[in-house]
């Protein structure tokens, strides 16, 4: 197997590292990182507007909804009333762990040592994995205890806003996973070795958000 990373030969048909180059732009970086920062910024637009909308109704878990024109009450029962904070505190440790693995990921990609780079974007998924396990298994428990999306507006404001993040936290273990597959399929230049730092932009930021989330969510009464 090929190892990755390396430097792409000149031959006769032009191609070369130069040629994978990342273009810069005005601004002093590539245009795929910019890129990804200006999906960045939108991406704090949405998760703003859900938090927002949660603190909004969080404590309104009791309001009426209409059912084919006659209202109903809805369960007065509070997504904050069955809260396990010890396990979503471990839960949320092993995501932010994970922004660590991801930095020795972008250090190996830079060192072009790409055993050690497939090492820990493979930490990084997995502790990822474990995050997104946990999650469902919350989801689980709380619609066990009768607490499902449409319970109440306060319910749908949470399943929605820890929800999107999960999707989010989902499609990054995804990029890592594809990062690991074209690594070891020798697709990965030593050229290109910015792509996992631009993967490493969208980890950092999903971990930063549930920082975020946790406090307003969880520990903020």
């Amino acid at each position: 197997m090929t190892d990755t990373l390396t430097p792409v030969a000149h031959g006769d048909t032009g191609h070369s590292e130069e040629h994978h180059e990342a273009h810069p732009t005005v601004t002093g970086i590539s245009n795929e990182k910019l890129g990804m920062w200006v999906f960045l910024g939108s991406e704090c637009l949405m998760f703003g507007g859900l938090i927002s909308t949660y603190m909004l109704y969080k404590n309104r878990p009791g309001s009426l909804t209409s059912v084919r024109g006659r209202e109903i009450a809805s369960s007065p029962i509070r997504p904050s009333e069955l809260f396990d904070i010890p396990f979503t505190s471990v839960s949320s440790f092993i995501l932010l762990a994970s922004s660590l693995t991801m930095v020795f990921a972008v250090s190996a990609a830079n060192r072009r040592d790409p055993k050690m780079m497939r090492l820990w974007l493979a930490t990084t998924a997995v502790l990822g994995s474990l995050f997104v396990g946990g999650q469902v298994y919350e989801f689980t428990t709380f619609v066990r205890e009768g607490l499902g999306y449409t319970t109440n507006v306060a319910s749908s404001a949470f399943y929605t806003l820890t929800g999107f993040h999960g999707v989010h936290v989902s499609i990054g273990i995804l990029m890592l996973v594809s990062l690991i597959g074209l690594s070891l399929k020798g697709k990965l230049p030593v050229a290109r070795a910015e792509v996992v730092e631009i993967i490493g932009l969208y980890w950092h930021f999903v971990d930063v958000v549930w920082i975020l989330i946790f406090t307003i969510v969880y520990l903020i009464p």
